[in-house]
């Protein structure tokens, strides 16, 4: 095959508002690491990894249209990290700055590129790392966590790795609400390992589906401004370099020499989940903010927008694109928003019963748009902030509907079932 690996810095002057947490409202006053769009290419194909918290859908479409490749060979997803500026127009409450979207836009359009500019022949050796022990499942203390830790290395003719794809599955929130500087979180000490232990490698990490998962505090821990002692960046740098080195563990086989994009799309509903008018919300949460304390009073500001807006036009279904990217026998499945751990091995379990055999898959949401929380039909029944609350910041007009995951996995099987007449033994 012929691969390249090209890494664009995207590091914008302080000042900018940081997406993620809605208590935070000041700009970023530094830069702790340097952000950056990496992009991985195998023939015609493309991955890109933004340090951002997610990319619009109309964006991803721009970025795809512009780039030398063909548009429905790339896919362009998020690392989902809480410490980079704001970076979807209209989404998660921050407003944007025009410029740094315009950058970030040409950024990937320029990592593309470089790594074309870079391309060489190579070959592919795949494993799964040992499992970290790191990711906890926010929700539930016993609930399902995706532990599983692919990994992809692209070699030289001498056999040297020049790239290495790495993906887990735990949200990018080591840092807190407190932290004021920009930072790729936890995946910027993955990747700065990998590549001091594999030098003249350039490391690429891929969230995984960690939409109930991080490190082990709750979701309503990260509605606050006070420092809290197990979020610091020493702490990301003992979970990023216990990551790093669990991936250079893994027992590399290699994975041939193909390469295929299957794209699909399908149409999710909405669901209004709260039952009080937007009236009747705005009263409360307008008489709850006299009383808030700073953080509160954020977050009740963007709910407060949220009512505010007109709800007697039914939402139309929101398209959501699916990408399964064959590298050899590697399997990538790109899906869009935050999706929970147990899609992922959901969606393993699928793609191995259609096979029939246990192939490393990377499950990689936040990939084409981010509009927020797809959660499982069980979810609902327990409710909390992923089903019935996050929406109202991600500037959605409702709630995914249930039946969404069960629409994206039906999107995959199709999508799979299409290429099963090419594989031969």
């Amino acid at each position: 095959m012929l691969g390249g690996v090209g890494v664009i810095d995207i590091t914008p002057p302080a000042g900018l508002l940081m997406s993620g947490f809605a208590a935070r409202t000041h700009g970023a006053m530094a830069a702790h690491d340097r952000l950056s769009v990496r992009a991985i290419v195998l023939d015609d194909t493309a991955l890109l990894v933004c340090d951002v918290i997610g990319l619009h859908e109309d964006m991803s479409v721009k970025i795809r249209q512009r780039a030398c490749l063909p548009e429905d060979n790339i896919v362009v997803a998020a690392l989902h990290t809480h410490g980079a500026p704001a970076s979807m127009k209209g989404r998660l409450g921050e407003p944007c700055s025009i410029p740094f979207l315009e950058s970030l836009e040409q950024a990937c359009i320029d990592a593309i590129d470089l790594a074309l500019a870079n391309v060489r022949p190579c070959t592919l050796v795949t494993g799964y790392g040992v499992p970290p022990g790191i990711a906890r499942n926010r929700r539930d203390t016993h609930g399902i966590v995706d532990d599983q830790l692919p990994t992809l290395q692209l070699l030289d003719l001498t056999g040297k790795p020049f790239a290495m794809l790495v993906s887990y599955a735990c949200h990018p929130v080591v840092l807190g609400a407190d932290n004021l500087q920009y930072t790729a979180d936890y995946p910027h000490y993955v990747r700065q390992h990998i590549e001091e232990q594999l030098p003249g490698c350039v490391a690429v990490f891929a969230l995984g589906a960690a939409g109930d998962i991080n490190s082990g505090h709750s979701a309503q821990a990260s509605i606050s401004l006070t420092a809290q002692p197990d979020r610091t960046f020493e702490q990301a740098e003992r979970i990023g370099m216990h990551i790093a080195e669990c991936a250079l563990k893994a027992e590399l086989q290699d994975a041939g020499s193909s390469s295929c994009i299957i794209n699909s799309t399908t149409a999710l509903d909405f669901i209004r989940r709260e039952s009080a008018s937007n009236t009747q919300l705005l009263e409360q949460w307008q008489d709850q903010l006299r009383n808030a304390d700073p953080a509160r009073a954020s977050l009740l500001r963007h709910w407060i927008h949220w009512a505010e807006q007109d709800p007697s036009v039914p939402p139309t279904p929101w398209p959501a694109r699916i990408s399964l990217v064959y590298w050899g026998r590697i399997q990538l499945i790109a899906l869009p928003g935050e999706q929970f751990a147990v899609v992922a091995v959901q969606l393993r379990s699928l793609l191995q019963e259609l096979t029939g055999r246990s192939e490393v898959t990377f499950v990689l949401p936040y990939a084409e748009g981010n509009p927020g929380y797809i959660c499982p039909d069980d979810a609902f029944a327990s409710g909390g902030y992923e089903p019935d609350e996050a929406h109202r910041y991600y500037g959605l007009p409702a709630s995914f509907a249930p039946g969404s995951v069960g629409r994206l996995l039906t999107a995959v099987r199709q999508a799979a079932m299409s290429r099963q007449p090419l594989q031969q033994p």
